[in-house]
């Protein structure tokens, strides 16, 4: 299989995980990174009108996480550490995050990412630590079903 269908396989991937039927997020993976989006509405919100800190968190873990697997054509990773930074509140619109892997060994990645609101404003940024798990990618809900 070539990197560019890897990749494919991999948005393939995360559009059939059944959490993000609740935030309708699109990701593009290239070679050690990867890009989410999410519009933030209304259903995002805590009860402050603020997005949900677990908004935050989904997309820059989910950056990152599949930054890393851009490297990893066997298994799925998993996320073994992450750390979360808010840097500012929004309260809706478009929210991306980019995740790049900044450092990879024979047992981990390392991978950062920012996210952006919808004037390019960093909103947060998170890294973590990432290692290969034993689940195959072929039996990964979704990564044999490119769009």
């Amino acid at each position: 299989m070539s990197q560019s269908q890897h990749f494919r396989h991999l948005e393939s991937m995360y559009a059939a995980a059944p959490i993000n039927e609740f935030y309708l997020p699109e990701m593009t993976v290239t070679q050690g990174e990867a890009v989410i989006e999410i519009n933030a509405t209304k259903k995002h919100q805590h009860s402050g009108g603020g997005v949900h800190g677990s908004v935050y968190f989904k997309m820059l873990d989910d950056a990152a996480f599949f930054a890393a697997n851009s490297l990893e054509e066997e298994v799925f990773v998993l996320t073994t550490s992450f750390t979360t930074y808010i840097t500012r509140p929004v309260a809706q619109g478009k929210m991306r995050a980019v995740g790049k892997v900044v450092n990879k060994n024979k047992s981990q990645f390392i991978a950062e990412a920012i996210v952006y609101d919808e004037q390019d404003r960093e909103i947060g940024r998170g890294n973590g630590i990432f290692v290969r798990s034993k689940l195959l990618l072929t039996d990964a809900t979704g990564y044999d079903q490119i769009k």
